[in-house]
């Protein structure tokens, strides 16, 4: 039996962001019983800020990546937590928005539609930010996640500015 597709989004702000995407991209292709099929090129974004907060912070160098999995959603996000935490994220110190060196969502695996307080499959906001839906659509324009478009149509929705490659 063939294990679930899944798709991650990766981001960072800090540390060398490439270097952290590359590093975690590695992780991800060691994770147990998983393969890593794809990953999009890295795209350049703003940093999203709360409303009325005018601190700059540096711009996210931002990828999806295809993998199959036998794990759980649950065991694949606790696998995911980790990664980050061995790229030094401490995400019970961090308030939302603040700069990371890592961040790493389940943006949907297989056909599962989960609503947790920890978990959310798909991701809920997927379909507002460009910086997943760009990457993704160069992996997968076509794939369609449970309960949404195809994430071309998806991107196609958004009237924000594209989103330019990340140069090093």
């Amino acid at each position: 039996m063939l294990a679930p597709l899944s798709f991650v989004g990766l981001g960072s702000n800090l540390d060398e962001p490439p270097r952290q995407l590359r590093s975690a991209l590695q992780a991800l292709g060691r994770l147990p019983d998983c393969e890593l099929l794809a990953v999009s090129p890295f795209y350049r974004s703003a940093a999203l800020t709360p409303p009325g907060d005018a601190r700059p912070q540096p711009d996210y160098c931002n990828a999806v990546a295809a993998l199959r999995s036998p794990l759980d959603p649950e065991a694949l996000l606790s696998c995911l937590l980790d990664i980050e935490r061995a790229h030094g994220r401490e995400r019970r110190a961090e308030r939302r928005w603040q700069p990371r060196p890592l961040d790493l969502d389940l943006l949907s695996c297989g056909s599962h539609t989960i609503a947790r307080p920890n978990l959310c499959l798909p991701h809920p906001e997927l379909a507002s930010r460009r910086f997943v839906l760009q990457p993704w659509a160069d992996l997968a324009g076509a794939f369609t996640a449970p309960g949404l478009a195809p994430v071309a149509v998806l991107l196609r929705r958004l009237t924000d500015q594209p989103l330019s490659r990340w140069r090093e």
